[in-house]
């Protein structure tokens, strides 16, 4: 197991336990991307789910609206790191912090190449509430121009708090 290579910066799992969690957690149809997408569809949106970004055909954005050019991601909070969740795993503690940091890195490489590309990537972590996300996806198309996001923000007349970020980019 140790001596296979693994993707470049990647660090390969240590042993047969690390590989077998990382090996059964879901990347697609998370609960908390299921509940963010069946929100959305309720509300109108259409949406293509687990797409490819553009250039980087090995990410994958969970919700994307195409023609809007945003691409949203449900994070995990073990998994990205989050600040306010994350509990280290004590066996094998160093191999994990080099892996939770190699995905915190690939996020922001990400999120960069796609405002490169004139794209919005939106993050949203699982512990978030379904009416927050949806929120901060309401926001961020409408930032966009979508025409029925700007009808939804208009008619409820709430406003990401300015302490809440959106999304990601200048």
């Amino acid at each position: 197991m140790g001596d296979r290579a693994g993707r470049a910066g990647v660090p390969p799992p240590r042993d047969a336990n690390a590989r077998r969690v990382m090996m059964a957690q879901r990347s697609v149809n998370t609960r908390p991307e299921l509940a963010l997408r069946r929100a959305l569809h309720s509300l109108g949106f259409r949406y293509r789910v687990n797409l490819p970004i553009p250039k980087k055909r090995r990410r994958r954005a969970d919700v994307t609206f195409v023609r809007w050019r945003t691409a949203v991601f449900v994070q995990g909070c073990f998994w990205h790191a989050c600040p306010e969740h994350l509990h280290m795993p004590k066996h094998n503690a160093e191999w994990w912090w080099d892996k939770l940091q190699n995905n915190v890195r690939r996020d922001k490489d990400t999120d960069a190449h796609l405002l490169r590309l004139g794209w919005l990537p939106l993050r949203v972590w699982e512990h978030e509430t379904v009416e927050t996300a949806v929120a901060k996806v309401v926001e961020a198309l409408a930032h966009q121009g979508h025409p029925r996001a700007v009808a939804i923000r208009a008619r409820s007349g709430a406003v990401i708090r300015e302490n809440e970020q959106v999304f990601t980019g200048p």
